[in-house]
């Protein structure tokens, strides 16, 4: 991923895969200029509501969309999606409508150690120590408590979802000095606690599901962000709870707060602490940890 920072962004490059997907590549690098971009045009591509567009789809440094040609030409699309881009190259207050979620974890849990633990002869780089440790090491820190607190005290963007359902990655919003980069398992696992916050070149991830896994593992959320069956109220509209543009605050909790808060999803009453922002680039990039501060007042008045 380049710098944060960096603000210039090239025309997208426009292609077609079969006859009912257009591919618009944003960048080649990831950027959070670049993702930014790419959840401005996704965001006011769905606006459009242009009849035979079946499906958006964002990632870190491009865009997916799917149509029914015999609704919609392929020119006609192109022409509107290219409109759009023209549109935000125009605009030089850039801001995009999203929301600050504060995410409890609970790092450095029994969960992810038991697995670990299980996973580390022929897997790991350092099969004699702990991912948080070997993280703490690669990134130059003193020990796994500031490793933690770096990876809590800044909030970190969700430039896509998806991989498995409702998975979202995350990079954090600092400078690139300043970026936590960790390499994945030298082999995948082949189990992966659900809700594991995990990390994995410079990108954070929980896996919203059990399954197979090769980031690095620092802890487990306290509560979902994948429910199929919509029983909690923060899922009422849609059965994952992440949306590219989302902004993380993780909170470290204790063993006790995280046993309170499955007491809470238990009885049905846990919500998401979280608070409606606008994301505006210009000031994210002039000033990140500034406007960081600014972004995380959002959830003090909750």
């Amino acid at each position: 991923m380049t710098s944060p920072s960096t603000a210039a962004v090239q025309q997208a490059r426009y292609t077609w895969g079969g006859d009912e997907f257009l591919f618009v590549e944003v960048s080649e690098a990831m950027s959070l200029a670049a993702n930014f971009k790419v959840m401005s045009l996704a965001s006011k591509l769905s606006d459009a509501g242009l009849a035979g567009v079946v499906d958006i789809c964002p990632a870190n440094a491009s865009l997916l969309v799917r149509f029914d040609p015999d609704v919609l030409a392929p020119s006609a699309l192109e022409e509107t999606v290219r409109g759009i881009e023209q549109d935000l190259g125009n605009d030089e207050e850039q801001a995009l409508d999203t929301r600050i979620v504060e995410v409890p974890v609970w790092y450095d849990d029994p969960f992810t150690a038991e697995v670990a633990e299980r996973f580390r002869e022929g897997f790991h780089q350092e099969p004699g120590g702990t991912d948080i440790d070997y993280a703490a090491k690669v990134n130059n820190l003193k020990d796994a408590a500031e490793f933690i607190q770096r990876h809590h005290e800044q909030p970190w963007l969700v430039s896509m979802v998806g991989f498995v359902a409702g998975l979202p990655f995350m990079f954090q919003l600092v400078e690139q000095d300043k970026q936590l980069e960790v390499p994945k398992y030298l082999s995948p696992r082949t189990d992966t606690p659900k809700l594991t916050v995990g990390h994995g070149g410079c990108f954070g991830c929980i896996y919203s599901v059990r399954g197979a896994g090769g980031y690095q593992m620092f802890g487990v959320a306290a509560a979902p962000i994948f429910d199929p069956a919509q029983v909690l109220e923060d899922f009422k509209d849609f059965m994952v709870f992440f949306r590219p543009g989302d902004i993380v605050k993780f909170k470290p909790v204790t063993e006790d707060e995280y046993n309170a808060i499955q007491a809470e999803i238990s009885a049905g009453t846990f919500r998401y602490r979280q608070a409606p922002v606008t994301f505006e680039l210009s000031k994210a990039l002039a000033d990140p940890e500034g406007y960081n501060r600014q972004l995380m007042e959002a959830l003090n008045g909750i």
